[in-house]
This record gives structure tokens, C-alpha cells and sequence, in this order.
């Protein structure tokens, strides 16, 4: 191959030993996650909110914004469930610029995916520890699950994503919810077969071993926008609802992304999105029953700042909502569910 052998990586296991879970927090994910199936599968009625910043660039800043979540998450406990983002993948349409914790643990310096690994095992295991809460992150490598599965609370599979096979065999033999994006054309299609592949048992090669799934029971949609504009109105709603019947697939959901292609990566329409789609949800109960919750792309500043920028918590990636918007637009949606 056309490339340099660097090093051969640790493998899950040692990792895992060397950044191990108390018996305490493990019961605590578990706990957390059959309250998360609970709403995908329509048993609980409470509707889930997968928040948090662009891309988790700094650990401190991370936690800070937890504390502050967790602290909105007791207020809000009867009808909002808050799920971090904690994406330490980040894809890129023309592979330049920052990649992500997994890639660069320090944002300035030079790519080390050695030491992004154990960064990213430790965020994670702290992010669960200190919030109390369980997390989401983006399957950008399918291969690096293994790292954090006894951590997750949620995984995304994103746009670019959606349509490799590894990614949707992957998604077969994951514990948790699983959330497929529309591609960037919009082709539902597209999204819904990923579910149905996931949702399926699957034999297939992992890590360099011969696996076989159970499927996925919790593998659902994500709507993004696309490259045509936005998807989250009430009539894709109302089409996602009837091609969701009509393959027969199981526990139907959609999370409602209110940035990317649906506010344009606008993080301040976030709020008109959210109110538009609940006013769908009151207007239509299947709507109102198929849609979940909702993605939005939350830090502690508002807007975005250049690597080295030097404002805490502000994204290095995309714009977020700062904290006093994200916490009224939390206050707002648990007002009108």
C-alpha cells in the first residue's frame, strides 16, 4: 500500500482496562439506556434531546457543559430526556480541515491517533461519571466502537455514512438506539433501507473476526436536510410516517436535526425548527407519535471561533447556540410536550 505503517494500535480491551468503569457507573448507563429504548419504543412518552456541541474539541470545556446539562436535565426529568453530544469523529466533504479528537487530541497539533483513542475513552468515561448522563457520538469508523461501546448511550451514522454496508452491519450488532441520516441528496430510500439492514441479524467480518448480529430493534431515522433544503416541514414528516408503514420496519422514529442542511448550519433557526415541527406533532398523532425528539448543536458560546481562538467552550467546527438559548429552548419544548 501507497502509505506509512505508523504504529500498530492498542486494541479495545487494554484500553478499556487501563480507563475501567466503577460497578456504580455501569449500572448507571444501563439504567439509562432502557430509559432511552423506553421512548423509541413508545413505552415512555417523554421525547429525547441529543444536544451538545459540533464536535467535542476540549475535555474541560465538555464537562463544564455538562454540568450545566445535567443541572437542566433534573428541571426537566417528566418530559425531556437529554442525551450529550459527544462527537469526537468529524467527517469531511473534502477530507481538509479538523477531523476531531479521535484524530488530533490537541486541536493545534499534529494528527495522533494513538493518543486521540485513550483521549477519547477518558471524555467519555468522565462525561458519564461527573453528568450522570448517558452520551451520543457519531460512528464515523466503524472499527473504533469497540473503544467506547460500554459507554454509549446513543450513535449516530451520518450522511456520508449511511450508505456503507460496514456501517449499516455494524449498526446490526450495536446495544443501543441507532440513528440513520438521510444522505446529502434527501433520498429517503436510502435512510430507510440502512434501518431495515440494521434492524436485520447479519453475518459479516469485524476488528478481523467473523461476527453475527441479532439486529438492531432500535435503528431509526435522523432528518438533516439535504443538498434540496430542508426536510423537517410537516409534509416530509407526514412521508416519512407513511414509507415507515409501509416497509414494516420496527419501533418507527425520526430525531428531527434542526442544523446542518435544515437551518442552513444556522444554529439560531434551531428554535423556529424545533417550534414548526411540534406544532406537526400537534396537528397529526401519528407525527406526534414517530417523532422522538430532536438533534440540536448546543455549547457554552454562541457561534464558532478558528482553532487556537481561545474562548472556552466556543465550537471550532460549526456554529452552536450558546447556553442561555440553549437553556430556553429546553425550558421552551418540556412548556409544550
Amino acid at each position: 500500500m501507497n502509505c506509512e505503517f505508523e504504529r500498530k494500535l492498542t486494541i479495545p480491551l487494554e484500553v478499556k482496562r487501563q480507563y475501567p468503569l466503577s460497578s456504580k457507573t455501569e449500572r448507571n448507563i444501563a439504567q439509562k439506556r432502557e430509559q432511552l429504548k423506553a421512548i423509541f419504543d413508545g413505552t415512555s412518552g417523554r421525547k429525547v434531546l441529543v444536544i451538545g456541541p459540533c464536535s467535542a474539541d476540549n475535555e474541560d470545556a465538555v464537562l463544564s457543559y455538562l454540568e450545566r446539562l445535567a443541572k437542566l436535565q433534573e428541571k426537566v426529568e417528566d418530559k425531556l430526556m437529554l442525551v450529550p453530544r459527544i462527537y469526537t469523529g468529524k467527517p469531511r466533504t473534502t477530507g481538509e480541515g479538523y477531523k476531531g479528537m479521535l484524530h488530533q487530541p490537541d486541536p493545534s497539533g499534529k494528527p495522533d491517533v494513538f493518543h486521540g483513542i485513550l483521549a477519547m475513552r477518558h471524555m467519555h468515561m468522565k462525561a458519564v461519571e461527573q453528568s450522570g448522563l448517558i452520551c451520543a457520538d457519531e460512528m464515523l469508523y466503524t472499527e473504533n466502537y469497540k473503544y467506547v461501546d460500554d459507554l454509549m448511550g446513543y450513535v449516530a451514522v451520518g450522511a456520508r455514512s449511511v450508505e456503507d454496508q460496514q456501517h449499516r452491519l455494524t449498526a446490526s450488532a450495536i446495544e443501543v438506539p441507532v440513528g440513520m441520516k438521510n444522505p446529502p441528496s434527501g433520498d429517503l430510500s436510502v435512510m430507510l433501507n440502512a434501518i431495515r439492514t440494521a434492524q436485520n441479524p447479519h453475518s459479516f467480518i469485524y476488528r478481523g473476526w467473523a461476527v453475527h448480529s441479532v439486529g438492531n430493534s432500535y435503528a431509526h431515522a435522523i432528518l438533516r436536510g439535504s443538498m434540496n433544503g430542508p426536510n423537517y416541514e410537516y409534509d416530509y414528516l407526514k412521508k416519512l410516517s407513511d414509507l415507515y408503514s409501509a416497509m414494516d420496519l420496527e419501533n418507527e422514529a425520526v430525531i428531527v436535526d434542526t442544523n446542518h442542511s435544515n437551518s442552513n448550519k444556522d444554529p439560531f433557526k434551531q428554535p423556529q425548527i424545533v417550534s414548526s415541527v411540534l406544532e406537526s406533532c400537534k396537528k397529526d398523532k401519528e407525527i406526534s407519535s414517530l417523532v422522538k425528539g430532536f438533534m440540536i448543536e448546543s455549547y457554552i458560546e454562541d457561534g464558532c471561533q478558528s482553532i487556537g481562538g481561545g474562548v472556552f467552550g466556543k465550537s471550532i467546527t460549526d456554529s452552536c447556540l450558546g447556553w442561555e438559548k440553549t437553556q430556553k429552548l429546553v425550558y421552551d419544548i418540556a412548556a409544550e410536550i
